[in-house]
């Protein structure tokens, strides 16, 4: 569904839309703001004047009053679409499927706000929810909106040491959890013992711990610690749940608190704003994602990510269409088919996912067999997000989804005239909350007014997002550095990603507790602008390319390479299933690549890897250049790579672990391999692949 076409609309509605926003932001989102919200006060300025030197703390729609619950549930309810289903609970790992109208939905999130208000939750105070992809998550998610409680969802099975610093740093009243998640129908991971293990470490304790009993994992629990049942907490509360009336708060009064990690030092906690998020989120369901009320979005996240809080939970329930909650894996419970059947099952229209997921499908079913069993002509938009996606990866998913393979020698892709299966990526973080470039296909149901699709880009700038590409000045420090004077890049010169202030409708407005970090974290680097974190360009025709974080760019010899763009060239090779590149010492030319790859499963034998090594140099010699400095040795072969729990290879610890062995073998120091002296970082799927890492690294500098 899609023909050849190698030039971007000069003149798009998506580009329209973008240019008017920054000529006038006020007009362009109060519009939207009065369009596709129900204000309790509505707002009568779009943003706060605010000193040119502060601009970081401007504030969108700050006269305004709403309730974030109110616009997600009730207000469809009182259209008259209560009978409409607005939640599927599909969980594979215990074969449910359980559908919730929003009428339903209204009365399980009274019920548990019931819950919350009668263990003396307010406006104000925080929430901490410590739990798994089951219904319950949403509905507690929802009650807190409806109190005006800020809640946080902290990612179900995160060690209890990261655990505590949370619980220490939001104080929460209540705690929520349940008493298991399950990767798999064998696969357990105990919750309540790590959250009592946390309450030991933590330096404060809530005043009351509420826990969902799942079949899987039933524990006792004890009263005297002010611990309590969630069913029994429900029943108790169910008569006065009705009563419970959305708190209507300011517009910029905080929705919820979601931490960032890292493998050292204590997370960030960002703070989202009610009412410019709820903008935020309907204008790109609308216009970027094409999503209409009624209809079905699959966001494949967990709650505990930012992806999952925008459109697993509030942005579908904001359009009044139907959110999937999945409980699995895309691999596995029990088969490489789950998201198809969930697409054709649930009818689902629009789907978002990262693009470690499309990479897991391609090495697990390469050939898409699983794929041919189910018609997915309903579908609209795939759209991915989280890392970027590699031109190859793009290309097997629009090949695997569409049936048709798209020309290898044609760089973009045009949608087709009724818009159906558009696969696009697009560029957005925790700290954005909602996309800040993409492929905008809701602006009309004619291809022809939707911009080019063009491999490697994450499309183009959206509404409010007047980003600039900066030149990396080498004599900055690299974390005390201030840019006084900032240089513009050219059009597809690589540089620092950077957004000018002020930021649109949704960002961040300030770390939890920590007002200093937040502005030394993002502003302090680029006087007047949004520290992304991330390196990229800008191309002749307004595409965004986003390369990698600044800290995975190579200094090779003077020259400076970022690790995706050799990661690009990797993927081409028809061996290789995923891959990974991060730097390594030199003694000659300072730093340079490391490839760590899984190879597809019909490749065996040293002979062939030999050859394969052979020709991934050559292939990087050829398309990125001998300054590359790809060497054989430094290809290494596993069979998995160390991923975050949403997915992202951890390439920061694998950086890290190469430094440390290198370091400790110049200083004479012995290394085992038993012994791996880097943190392990939150996020972390599987520890038991940390450790192969660990040995592979010192085997191959021993």
């Amino acid at each position: 569904m899609f023909h050849s076409n190698g030039h971007a609309h000069s003149n798009s509605l998506q580009q329209q839309a973008h240019q008017e926003s920054l000529d006038d932001p006020q007009a362009f989102w109060m519009k939207h703001a009065l369009d596709l919200v129900d204000w309790d006060k509505k707002p009568t300025v779009a943003i706060s004047k605010t000193p040119t030197e502060n601009l970081h703390k401007a504030l969108w729609f700050p006269d305004g009053r709403l309730n974030v619950c109110f616009n997600a549930v009730d207000r469809h309810v009182l259209q008259g679409r209560g009978d409409q289903v607005a939640v599927v609970y599909d969980s594979p790992v215990t074969d449910t499927i359980r559908k919730y109208t929003y009428s339903e939905l209204l009365r399980e999130v009274q019920a548990f706000a019931g819950v919350l208000k009668k263990h003396g939750v307010v406006r104000g105070d925080t929430v901490l929810i410590y739990m798994a992809m089951v219904p319950q998550t949403l509905f507690a998610m929802l009650a807190c909106a409806r109190l005006g409680a800020i809640h946080s969802v902290v990612f179900g099975g995160f060690a209890p040491s990261e655990l505590a610093k949370r619980i220490s740093d939001c104080r929460p009243r209540v705690i929520l959890s349940n008493t298991c998640g399950l990767e798999s129908k064998t696969k357990i991971v105990p919750y309540k013992p790590l959250l009592d293990e946390a309450l030991v470490l933590a330096d404060y304790r809530p005043q009351a711990t509420i826990i969902l009993q799942r079949e899987q994992l039933r524990v006792a629990l004890d009263l005297s610690k002010n611990e309590y049942y969630w069913d029994t907490e429900l029943a108790e509360a169910s008569a006065l749940a009705s009563k419970v009336a959305c708190e209507m708060v300011e517009s910029n009064h905080p929705l919820y608190m979601l931490y960032t990690s890292g493998t050292t030092g204590m997370p960030k906690g960002i703070v989202r704003p009610c009412g410019p998020h709820v903008v935020a989120l309907l204008y790109a369901q609308r216009y970027m994602y094409g999503l209409h009320p009624g209809e079905t979005m699959f966001t494949f996240s967990d709650f505990g990510w930012t992806l999952g809080h925008s459109y697993a939970a509030y942005g579908p329930l904001l359009n009044g269409s139907t959110t999937v909650i999945f409980e699995g894996k895309p691999v596995g419970t029990p088969d490489a088919g789950q998201l198809y059947r969930v697409f054709s099952q649930h009818k689902v229209c629009v789907f978002l996912c990262a693009p470690t997921v499309v990479v897991i499908l391609r090495r697990t079913d390469p050939e898409g067999t699983f794929r041919a069993k189910y018609d997915l002509t309903h579908m609209r938009g795939l759209f991915l997000a989280g890392e970027r996606c590699t031109p190859e990866i793009h290309r097997w998913w629009i090949s695997t989804i569409t049936g048709r393979t798209p020309p290898a020698d044609d760089p973009t892709i045009a949608c087709a005239k009724d818009i159906v299966n558009v696969v696009s990526d697009n560029w957005w973080q925790t700290e954005s909350g909602s996309p800040m470039t993409g492929i905008c296909i809701g602006h009309s149901t004619d291809g022809a007014s939707v911009v080019p699709i063009k491999y490697g880009s994450a499309g183009m700038m959206l509404p409010g997002c007047d980003l600039r590409v900066i030149r990396v000045r080498e004599e900055l420090d690299e974390d005390e550095g201030v840019d006084a004077d900032p240089k513009y890049a050219e059009r597809d010169e690589v540089g620092n990603i950077v957004a000018k202030l002020p930021l649109p409708p949704g960002f961040i407005t300030t770390l939890w507790n920590d007002d200093q970090r937040f502005f030394d974290a993002y502003f302090r680097r680029y006087p007047g602008f949004y520290d992304t974190g991330d390196t990229g360009t800008i191309d002749s025709e307004g595409y965004v390319h986003i390369l990698s974080r600044t800290d995975d760019v190579i200094k090779v010899a003077a020259h400076r390479l970022s690790t995706s763009s050799i990661e690009e060239v990797i993927f081409n090779h028809s061996a290789i299933a995923e891959c990974c590149v991060v730097s390594r010492p030199d003694a000659i030319k300072g730093r340079v690549p490391m490839v760590f790859a899984a190879l597809r499963g019909d490749v065996c034998g040293d002979a062939d890897g030999d050859r394969i090594r052979g020709e991934l140099v050559q292939l990087a010699r050829t398309r990125v250049g001998p300054i590359v400095s790809l060497y054989p040795q430094n290809i290494v072969f596993v069979n998995r790579l160390p991923k975050t729990r949403s997915g992202k290879i951890l390439r920061k610890m694998i950086r890290m672990m190469i430094d440390s062995v290198h370091d400790s073998l110049c200083q004479g120091e012995p290394v085992f391999g038993n012994r791996c002296p880097i943190g392990t970082p939150a996020t972390i799927e599987d520890y038991a692949v940390k450790m192969e890492m660990w040995q592979t690294i010192v085997k191959v500098f021993s």
